[in-house]
């Protein structure tokens, strides 16, 4: 998909394209960070998170609720309409009504991933790196994590898993996903008009959030085949 303008966007909301205003949302934002922009995702977003609810998708809608805690912050021209929407998605996914199909209906690799995703946020944290961005999207490719470490501008990709009965952490980066982490990249560095050095660390997790301390291994300057 093309990057659209705000206006297509509204007017794929207005009829109902919930799927296609909120990817063309994301293109938009992945280049323009603007107020108008921002809202624009911020929109769309609250209608993805609506469906996803709707669907009993209530983690994926979980993951989009943070998304848009995030970007509320940034938001200063419509607080009030911004506050009540956040409510409102909150009530949709932490109220009774919601309870009863957030268990059944959440893929547990999904449950997994945002788990390792906020779990490697907070240990890069703890070594005194900076968040850029998280889950930072160029078209269907995604950066889990950007952050700086001194004059380093790093991309970070998390591998999460229970156990190692199958198949370790690392070994799900193969050749697709290296490119396509690449091209994202890339992107990511053009539109910052980035001078910085950079580097792309794997972070692998094993374990799950009831089964007691988990295995943390983070690799720095991971080589990415061309």
């Amino acid at each position: 998909m093309s990057t659209v303008t705000a206006k297509e966007i509204f007017s794929l909301r207005k009829h109902g394209q919930y799927k296609d205003a909120y990817d063309a949302a994301r293109l938009l934002y992945a280049t323009d960070k603007s107020q108008y922009a921002s809202s624009t995702m911020f929109w769309a977003a609250v209608d993805m998170l609506k469906m996803k609810v709707r669907e009993g998708r209530m983690y994926e809608a979980q993951k989009i609720f943070l998304a848009l805690q995030r970007l509320s912050g940034v938001l200063v021209d419509e607080r009030d309409r911004i506050c009540d929407a956040l409510d409102k998605c909150d009530m949709l996914i932490h109220g009774d009504n919601a309870n009863h199909v957030s268990k059944n209906n959440d893929p547990k690799h999904l449950r997994l991933g945002v788990w390792g995703e906020n779990l490697a946020a907070a240990f890069l944290r703890d070594k005194g790196y900076v968040i850029l961005e998280r889950n930072w999207h160029s078209g269907h490719r995604d950066i889990d994590i950007i952050a700086q470490d001194g004059e380093w501008i790093v991309f970070v990709e998390v591998k999460t898993r229970n156990n190692r009965n199958f198949a370790d952490p690392l070994s799900a980066i193969d050749h697709n996903k290296q490119r396509n982490l690449l091209r994202a990249m890339n992107h990511y560095i053009k539109n910052r008009k980035l001078e910085n050095p950079c580097r792309l660390d794997v972070i692998t997790i094993v374990g799950t959030p009831d089964s007691g301390q988990p295995e943390i291994e983070h690799i720095e300057h991971c080589s990415i085949s061309r």
